[in-house]
């Protein structure tokens, strides 16, 4: 369903902060488009946030500004002794949304949950495929086809999921929005009608706010749940008009034209907190950036190769340039304020003539490469292509030739997946549940290979370790395995960590009740504006 230009251009022009009849409308401007509008297919925060943190919920949701789980559309739930069984006891009385498109005639019941687990557990489903070429990136990336041993209905309102292995960041895993709950009765209707694509094109869940239209690249509309089992919200139109140039996005926002904007440019912040007009939060980022060698590929899958280029970067320089000094050079692929962070690795110095005799020591002569610069800032990489440019110049002192190359962030997610991708990409992650796992698996593990896995990396002892600490519950005994994860990870280089960002929004003065994630989320529940 279309939004015609002419709304798009009279509402994004005409938004001030007030509305007809004493609607309030709230106008985020956001960094890019979704991919799409089924969080199960993807794995980028733009589309979650258009999509799993306004239309759906999850069976477990995080409570906002923490990592800690707590109950959603399951009100309850109880483990067997060798956390094998989980039995989920689902909210009665929960409504599906009404909308122009479908009318519901059931509330959530256990068919919707089960439907939303199989699709992506189960290669014969026949929504597995509804989009061609559906990898479910995440589900499959986190090996949850290998730890699902069954989910079953025990009656309407309770789920019982049977693990082949204890898992221990299992339920923190059930509240990330890949696992968001869909209605399986309006799947079946839009199978019935031979328009299964429109279940990614035109969502319907449980959430806050219900979708109404989407103006490709330009603005998505949504409106309040009327019925939304957590009360009905202040805001009555969410409008998210797709602003990338961070500088534009901040024009807007000075102007009253939006109420909050992700990502702004480090240059912009001290102004932005002596304007009597806004306000900003700030956090210490749980995030990562770093650029992914593709190490089945000749000659990245020499790790002096990779440890050559390593030494040849000067990530102070991307820090002060790209962020102002508002980031810290990263040497572990998991953030310093996330728990098991090896304190005691050494990172690779920052040195261009061992840099040069070590490629040259490894054969490697009048070595040409391309280096991926995203099209979108990103918390833990506000400007790629600028970080590209210095990444490009600090290879070339060393003798590598460098392209920098970009796509449209849709086409650039895809195309980086490809286990036959040229050169390196720039990419990072901000982590989604607050546990290890979520980056050092979930990243670099054999299972997401062809996905998350950018530098293709399936090293045996890592897989291993990470493996075993997801099968403990000891968060110790786990500390203990993830720290030697990182050496492992350390000494072999699939990627050139380049740093961790502090987290920064701005809004106008008037908004209330937004609360800051550490998991980088922009969802608007319980958000209001001042009168």
């Amino acid at each position: 369903m279309k939004i015609k230009l002419t709304f798009a251009a009279a509402l994004l022009a005409a938004t001030v902060m007030s509305g007809v009849a004493n609607a309030k409308t709230f106008v985020y401007c956001s960094e890019g488009s979704p991919e799409g509008f089924d969080p199960g297919l993807y794995t980028a925060g733009t589309t979650f946030d258009a999509a799993a943190h306004t239309v759906y919920n999850r069976l477990l949701e995080f409570e906002p500004g923490t990592t800690n789980p707590v109950a959603g559309l399951a009100e309850s739930w109880t483990i067997s002794d060798d956390g094998l069984e989980y039995t989920f006891k689902i909210r009665p009385g929960v409504k599906f949304q009404t909308t122009e498109f479908f009318t519901p005639t059931r509330e959530l019941n256990a068919d919707d949950v089960i439907f939303s687990f199989e699709r992506q557990l189960k290669k014969d489903n026949p929504w597995n495929q509804y989009v061609a070429g559906a990898s479910w990136e995440y589900f499959n990336g986190m090996g949850m086809p290998e730890l699902i041993k069954s989910i079953e209905k025990v009656d309407d309102l309770t789920v019982k999921i049977s693990l082949n292995k204890p898992e221990a960041p299992f339920l923190a895993n059930l509240a990330m929005p890949f696992i968001s709950i869909m209605s399986k009765e309006y799947a079946d209707k839009l199978d019935a009608d031979g328009k299964k694509e429109q279940l990614n094109q035109m969502p319907l869940g449980t959430g806050p706010y219900q979708f109404v239209g989407y103006q490709q690249d330009a603005v998505i509309r949504y409106k309040a749940n009327a019925d939304y089992w957590g009360g009905k919200q202040k805001i009555d139109d969410l409008v998210f008009a797709i602003t990338t140039d961070a500088a534009v996005r901040y024009q807007k926002l000075k102007a009253g034209e939006c109420h909050l904007m992700p990502y702004p440019n480090s240059a912009d912040v001290e102004a932005m907190k002596a304007d009597p007009n806004l306000k900003v939060m700030e956090q210490e980022g749980l995030n990562v950036a770093y650029l992914a060698y593709n190490t089945t590929q000749a000659p990245f899958d020499k790790v002096e190769v990779r440890k050559a280029l390593n030494m040849a970067i000067n990530k102070q320089a991307i820090v002060d340039a790209v962020f102002q000094g508002a980031a810290t050079p990263a040497k572990n692929p998991i953030p310093p304020t996330m728990w098991s962070y090896d304190n005691a690795v050494q990172d690779d110095a920052y040195d261009p003539e061992a840099a040069k005799k070590m490629l040259e020591d490894a054969g490697v002569k009048d070595l040409s490469m391309k280096v991926w610069a995203m099209p979108v800032s990103r918390p833990y990489m506000l400007n790629a292509r600028r970080a590209a440019e210095l990444i490009q110049s600090d290879f070339e002192k060393i003798g590598v030739k460098v392209e920098v190359v970009s796509y449209e962030w849709a086409e650039y997610l895809e195309r980086s997946k490809a286990k036959d991708r040229d050169g390196a990409v720039i990419l990072g992650w901000t982590g989604d549940n607050g546990d290890p796992d979520n980056f050092l698996h979930t990243l670099l593990g054999c299972d997401a290979v062809g996905g998350n896995n950018r530098a293709q990396w399936c090293n045996e002892e890592f897989n291993k370790l990470v493996l075993d600490a997801k099968a403990t519950s000891d968060q110790a005994e786990r500390t203990k395995l993830y720290e030697q994860a990182q050496v492992v990870f350390k000494r072999e280089a699939p990627w050139a960590t380049l740093d961790h960002s502090l987290s920064v929004v701005p809004m106008r003065k008037e908004v209330q009740g937004f609360v800051q994630s550490p998991l980088g989320d922009f969802a608007f529940e319980g958000v209001d504006l001042a009168e």
